[in-house]
């Protein structure tokens, strides 16, 4: 069974340090929306459906110790801890998701119940609890639904991660190999390193070796020359955010693979949660992409590797344009092109 890289216990958030692994399995205790935040933006929590469990469970951390008399002055505490959290990473909408959902749901049940303090912190906690659950069985239904797509003896190519580690459990794409993994089917997948912070070698080959899969990590310029030697007949990878025209944000080199794949004739495959598609976003130019420190980039291991006064662009995210997508897959199915329609129909069919 995958690693589940995030529980609640004892009133305290517990998460895997990913930036810890693959060297050590260690645990990271979070009781205030502070050090959450700071787990955020330190990568220490990653993977757009993590992302928007945790910040479920951000929202609760930064009320529930609210002394709020009436609703008007509890709104504005929950507007405080909303906007702090939503400060952390820009890119992938499940955070914006998953704190919208709790802001509506405290607005929802205070105009139905009148301002009972404790009664509205305890029903936030159960519905970030209910997001989490939801999140697990979602990335179990697109195992499920993406393992027909895989044939026994597939080879994959993958990019950073969007397996256990991404998500409260299984993953996105990674969970179709699972899934396909259990239907018997024998695989091997080819990883990408993932620079500049080696999510890929640090993180999915981690998994995929303790999981029994075969896994050959190679380093990102190595991918065109894996897929024009025919060893590779699939890359599926995971989205930090769609937009509704079906373009993907996803981490930085996805958008080079889905060339590659177009030019080597390789089925290209998205896999995410319909929380990951951004309907209000018409097209990926509007996406907005983080810049993260230059120092992920001049160094490697805590050493320098680049000259002082080299200049750095860091873009952690790129988009592929949704003609490179050769389908989506959620957990309600495996939408084709036109995405601007079909997304729409999976999203009412739900």
């Amino acid at each position: 069974m995958p690693v589940s890289p995030v529980m609640w216990e004892e009133e305290k958030l517990k998460i895997i340090d990913q930036t810890k692994l693959p060297e050590k399995l260690s645990f990271i205790y979070i009781t205030k929306i502070e050090e959450l935040k700071d787990a955020i933006c330190r990568m220490r929590i990653r993977g757009a459906p993590l992302l928007g469990v945790v910040a479920a469970f951000g929202v609760f951390l930064g009320i529930k110790d609210s002394k709020a008399k009436d609703f008007e002055s509890f709104k504005e505490e929950l507007g405080k801890v909303c906007d702090y959290l939503r400060s952390s990473r820009p890119t992938a909408v499940n955070l914006f998701w998953a704190i919208d959902r709790m802001c509506k749901v405290a607005n929802s049940f205070v105009k139905e119940e009148g301002f009972l303090l404790d009664e509205v912190k305890k029903r936030l906690l159960q519905e970030a609890l209910e997001i989490m659950e939801e999140d697990k069985a979602c990335n179990r239904a697109i195992g499920e639904k993406g393992s027909k797509l895989i044939e026994d003896g597939d080879s994959i190519l993958t990019h950073c991660n969007a397996g256990a580690l991404a998500t409260s459990g299984y993953g996105t794409a990674l969970s179709i190999i699972y899934r396909a993994k259990e239907e018997g089917k024998k695989l091997k997948v080819y990883v990408d390193e993932t620079r500049p912070l080696l999510q890929g070698a640090r993180l999915t080959a981690w998994e995929l070796l303790n999981e029994g899969i075969e896994a050959v990590l190679i380093c990102d310029s190595m991918a065109g020359e894996v897929m024009r030697e025919g060893k590779v007949n699939k890359v599926i990878v995971g989205a930090d955010r769609v937009a509704s025209n079906g373009d993907v944000a996803n981490k930085i080199g996805t958008y080079t693979l889905s060339v590659l794949a177009k030019e080597n004739k390789v089925p290209f495959y998205v896999a995410c949660p319909l929380s990951t598609i951004d309907f209000s976003t018409s097209s990926g130019d509007k996406i907005p992409i983080e810049i993260r420190d230059e120092n992920e980039v001049t160094h490697f291991c805590g050493k320098r590797c680049a000259p002082q006064g080299v200049k750095v662009y860091n873009p952690a995210f790129d988009v592929t344009p949704s003609f490179y997508v050769s389908a989506i897959i959620t957990e309600r199915g495996i939408c084709y092109p036109p995405y601007r329609q079909n997304l729409v129909k999976l999203l009412e069919e739900g």
